[in-house]
């Protein structure tokens, strides 16, 4: 391939922390014109390199050309004007500030010395019309859907004239709509000769938006495939090192008595609108309930309430019984269990040990403690080895701190905490974000198999294929509200993509 069709190319790049080689020696071209997808399991090094090639991250070695010439990337500063820009997974946007203030800042034309807003103004205007989009720039970013704030950071990128155009889980918190649309502008940006990194766990997307796929497993490069000549099995295989089954295996639902309800819960805070705005719901046992709904729009809060961890109005049933001064430990006595959205802060005490985190929430009872509050360490290492083997958690040792586990791992171990004190009702907020693929099929396992025991499930994901292959009902949440439920058979990406965007009327029956 000639180097006037290479747009980045990485030469043995390499990133090395104290416990764990990032990148190791990883190689691969980026051409003119394509929209190149890099894949791999959680923790492979895909957003290490993403940021070396930004300048957030200095490598340890390796090289870096940018349109065939050697490149020094130091700093953002240095990525922006050799024309590369990056998209984060968490925006970098100031709420307060109008799109048009977002887009300019840092960048603002000056004229004898002050800040020339007209002539930013006009400059903005004829990017839009180049890409077609449609925004108003005198709107405040806090006022926009997420779909409009992702717009927002693209436009920041392009205002600084970046031809390639890093992307990192762009279709996070999107609807399906959304990704179609964001999609559609990205295959015209690659049209007029520019380039696209496509970061995704998705593997759906990466089939339909890119031309070639880099999979990197362990911090090195496994192959860089043609997207044509490939497919998603493949390429999960790729990921992981072994076949992976990639659809859901279970059962009709066998519902039995409501073991969970909700009735009319607010969750407020002063001066604001209502994050969740009278929400009704129940969860039967043998059942999974999944919550759909792009981020943002109450579930966090919802879920919250219902565990315990945040105040509300409204009742709250569990097992038939509502809770006086429910707090989460109460919650928790009433034979919850909750897998948190964000393990890090929620689900792990990262300096404990296995064994330790894997008490908690129950460590303060029996059988871990005598009838004079004292641990029984013999009692507390053997059930962590149980957890441990029956849930693979791997290293196997149940004195390694829980920071030293990958994602997928670090899981695992909240949901073997979780599901082995065998609990009526599970509350799964996210339950495989971040992780691989490999523990994603695990972990649906785990879940399918709560159900079939006969637990409740409560299942709140942003991810629409996850909710479509476990819920057994699939209720749609906007702006704190249930806006439809859809039973599974009749459940569309469209169709809960619109409910999603909060679309009630015209949406396919």
């Amino acid at each position: 391939m000639s180097e006037e069709r290479t747009a980045l190319r990485l030469e043995c790049i390499t990133k090395e922390y104290p416990l764990v080689r990032a990148n190791d020696c990883i190689s691969f071209d980026v051409r003119w014109g394509e929209v190149h997808a890099v894949v791999g399991e959680n923790g492979a090094g895909k957003t290490t390199l993403m940021k070396i090639v930004y300048g957030m991250v200095r490598p340890d070695g390796g090289r870096i050309y940018v349109d065939g010439r050697p490149a020094e990337i130091r700093s953002p500063a240095d990525a922006i004007r050799l024309g590369i820009g990056m998209v984060h997974q968490h925006f970098m946007l100031v709420d307060v500030f109008t799109v048009l203030e977002n887009i300019v800042l840092g960048h603002e034309p000056r004229k004898g010395g002050a800040i020339d807003l007209e002539a930013a103004r006009r400059s903005v205007q004829a990017l839009l019309r180049e890409v077609g989009f449609d925004l108003d720039l005198d709107a405040r970013v806090e006022e926009l859907p997420v779909g409009l704030q992702q717009r927002v950071e693209i436009l920041k990128t392009l205002y600084r004239e970046a031809k390639i155009l890093i992307l990192d889980e762009p279709t996070a918190v999107l609807t399906p709509q959304e990704a179609g649309e964001l999609f559609r502008f990205l295959r015209g940006f690659v049209a007029r000769g520019n380039t696209v990194i496509f970061i995704s766990h998705k593997l759906a997307e990466v089939m339909e938006v890119s031309d070639r796929v880099t999979v990197i497993r362990d911090g090195r490069v496994v192959g860089t495939v043609d997207t044509p000549k490939t497919s998603v099995a493949e390429l999960a295989r790729m990921m992981v090192g072994r076949e992976v089954i990639l659809t859901v295996q279970k059962t009709p639902p066998r519902p039995g008595e409501v073991l969970l309800s909700v009735a009319d819960l607010w969750v407020e805070e002063a001066g604001k609108k209502p994050r969740v705005a009278g929400v009704n719901l129940e969860v039967r046992a043998g059942e999974i309930l999944g919550i759909a709904g792009v981020e943002g729009n109450g579930q966090s809060e919802l879920v919250e309430a219902i565990t315990g961890l945040r105040p509300y109005r409204g009742t709250v049933r569990y097992q038939g019984e509502v809770i006086a001064r429910p707090d989460a430990r109460r919650v928790r006595e009433h034979r919850v269990s909750h897998i948190p959205e964000d393990r890090n802060a929620r689900g792990l005490v990262l300096d404990f040990s296995t064994r330790d985190n894997l008490i908690l929430g129950d460590h303060y009872r029996a059988p871990f403690v005598d009838r004079y509050g004292f641990f029984r360490d013999a009692v507390i290492d053997d059930y962590a080895r149980g957890v441990v083997e029956t849930y693979d958690v791997r290293p196997r040792s149940i004195h390694l701190s829980a920071r030293h586990y990958s994602g997928g791992n670090a899981q695992k171990i909240i949901v073997g905490r979780e599901l082995y004190r065998k609990p009526r009702i599970l509350i799964a907020a996210q339950p495989t974000r971040g992780v691989d693929i490999g523990a994603i099929e695990f972990i649906h396992k785990q879940i399918v198999e709560a159900r079939d025991q006969g637990m409740a499930v409560l299942l709140v994901s942003a991810d629409l294929n996850e909710v479509m292959s476990l819920a057994d009902r699939i209720l749609v949440m906007f702006e704190g509200r249930i806006v439809g439920e859809v039973r599974p058979e009749e459940a569309t990406e469209e169709r809960l993509g619109l409910l999603m965007a909060g679309i009630t009327e015209g949406a396919p029956a």
